[in-house]
């Protein structure tokens, strides 16, 4: 108990203390006049308040990612529970900040256009490729999960479900931010925080020992190693690549610089929560990681979710607590197709005010995503892991890119970039579905990686000798 506490309240205090040290390095001005103002069009730029912004910001980088990702890392034992706090501190809520607030001093843009500012034309173009077909996938996903959980949960005929939310999607994503997004997403977001504050109640006072065997070995039934494989499976809840496509979505809605801390590195906070919450459930519920482990063979990580939520809270509590799992997915998937379109409107210059033009590109894109999904594209998913670090990764170096241009610390993006560059050059050359290499081997391939991009960029942001002086705008 006292471990799982100490976890949040490092959490709580990285916010205050490292969030605090970020903000400065970035140099947040609350003088400076933000997309918000300078571009409002009622659509897409316009002032929110900031606790609403909080709260869609949890929800849009969310998805099912700090449920089932740390239900998963559980099977590795407490140690998951080290690399959440200090991967959302120093990795995942740093990555977040500079994501959006890069993209609100680059006038509201979406990741692929801040990324090539600060690492060229070939950065930009892989990056627009590259989000428009991640965005897609997590769209369709988004679709398809959420309606096998409210078919379980309600007896509804799940082509039912997928047809009522691809057509919410698609309001959301054409209507202008304030319409849906901006008044639902509040009280959806206090469901999943008091649901999951409640599950952890319930479990504190049930016959189970919360945290029973602080054994820090890796516990894993499948023996499977902590590196890199850990670092891969819990990424919304540490450090995850999709929310650099989320937050560019906020960024277009903060009134004042000064917000970007509790906006962006607040949230990421908030998920690091939630995600310390259920993993503390999944290694306190069961026995032992086999147990967990028979369960999610089973059924997936939903079926832990829907054990564990029906036996501590009842059938009606939890009914409401699967309910707040679901809102998960459905809160991403609507922000997914909705940044896919700004993406696509930013690379072919296609002004969004008129709804005739929103319609030019969201048209096309739920056909192609209706087609997604009736086909077989789970061998393109299982690279999803992969993919999501790697633009992680590209995000940071983007960061520490910008901060070495103008003589700042740019080690507090530099460090995680190097990390996480060597995560995801090991898994790949280890994993089946990359190269398949032997295990050392792989590991070796992954810190000469990373040395070799650390390098690169010492030598073109660093030892360069050319800065950039940032005027106010």
């Amino acid at each position: 108990m006292l471990f799982f506490f100490g976890c949040i309240a490092l959490l709580i205090a990285g916010y205050f203390v490292y969030g605090t040290f970020v903000d400065r390095i970035f140099g947040s001005d609350e003088n400076r006049v933000t997309p918000a103002i300078a571009m409002a069009d009622g659509i897409d730029y316009m002032v929110m308040p900031k606790w609403k912004l909080i709260f869609i910001q949890v929800l849009d980088i969310a998805g099912i990612g700090p449920i089932f990702g740390p239900i998963l890392g559980a099977l590795y034992g407490p140690v998951a529970m080290i690399w959440i706090v200090i991967g959302c501190i120093f990795g995942g809520a740093v990555h977040d900040y500079f994501s959006g607030m890069l993209s609100v001093r680059n006038n509201g843009a979406s990741i692929p256009e801040v990324v090539g500012e600060y690492l060229g034309m070939p950065a930009r173009q892989v990056m627009r490729l590259f989000s428009f077909i991640l965005l897609m996938l997590v769209g369709v996903v988004f679709v398809l999960s959420p309606a096998k959980l409210l078919n379980g949960l309600t007896g509804i005929n799940t082509g039912l479900l997928v047809a009522c939310i691809f057509g919410y999607y698609f309001l959301a994503t054409i209507l202008p931010i304030d319409k849906i997004i901006g008044r639902i997403y509040p009280l959806l977001g206090f469901l999943l925080l008091a649901m999951t504050s409640a599950l952890f109640v319930a479990l504190m006072f049930s016959g189970h020992q919360v945290l029973p065997n602080l054994n820090f070995s890796n516990m894993h039934p499948a023996d499977k190693p902590i590196w890199p494989l850990l670092f891969i499976t819990i990424s919304c809840s540490a450090i995850s690549g999709f929310h650099s496509t989320q937050s560019p979505l906020m960024a277009r809605c903060v009134e004042n610089e000064r917000q970007g801390r509790a906006v962006f590195y607040g949230s990421m906070i908030i998920e690091g929560i939630i995600g310390l919450i259920w993993c503390a459930l999944g290694v306190s519920f069961y026995d032992n990681p086999q147990a967990l482990s028979a369960v999610i063979a089973a059924g997936s990580p939903s079926a832990v979710v829907a054990e564990i939520s029906h036996s501590l809270l009842g059938t009606v509590g939890g009914g409401l607590a699967i309910l707040a799992v679901i809102v998960l997915p459905i809160t991403s998937g609507d922000t997914a197709f909705r940044s896919t379109r700004l993406i696509v409107a930013e690379t072919f210059k296609i002004k969004q005010e008129a709804i005739s033009k929103r319609l030019l590109i969201s048209v096309p894109l739920f056909v192609i995503g209706f087609v997604i999904s009736t086909q077989n594209f789970s061998t393109i998913w299982r690279y999803f892991g992969f993919s999501n670090q790697c633009l992680s990764a590209l995000v940071l170096w983007a960061s520490a890119a910008y901060l070495a241009q103008r003589g700042k610390l740019h080690w507090i993006a530099t460090l995680p970039a190097i990390f996480m560059t060597a995560v995801c050059v090991t898994f790949i050359a280890n994993a089946k579905i990359g190269f398949g290499l032997d295990y050392d081997t792989s590991v070796i391939i992954g810190l000469i990686g990373a040395a070799v991009a650390f390098a690169i960029f010492l030598f073109k942001y660093v030892f360069s000798g050319k800065t950039v002086v940032e005027t106010s705008a």
